[in-house]
């Protein structure tokens, strides 16, 4: 029972941690704003452009 619950958080980890978008990845460079990065990343997509920009923000503000 504790093996399946430890490989299950395991996996939820993996998960989460690969799903999870970084600045520094996105290729952002000094002076380009979350919404200049998200439209870079999704320029046919307004939705994934503004999820992209709310994830950047929230990542943005926990840096500071």
């Amino acid at each position: 029972m504790f093996k399946k619950l430890l490989l299950a958080t395991i996996a939820a980890g993996l998960v989460t941690a690969t799903t999870l978008p970084l600045p520094a990845e996105a290729g952002m460079m000094a002076g380009m704003t979350c919404k200049d990065a998200a439209k870079a990343q999704y320029p046919d997509d307004r939705k994934m452009r503004h999820e992209y920009k709310k994830a950047c923000k929230e990542a943005w503000k926990a840096t500071q």
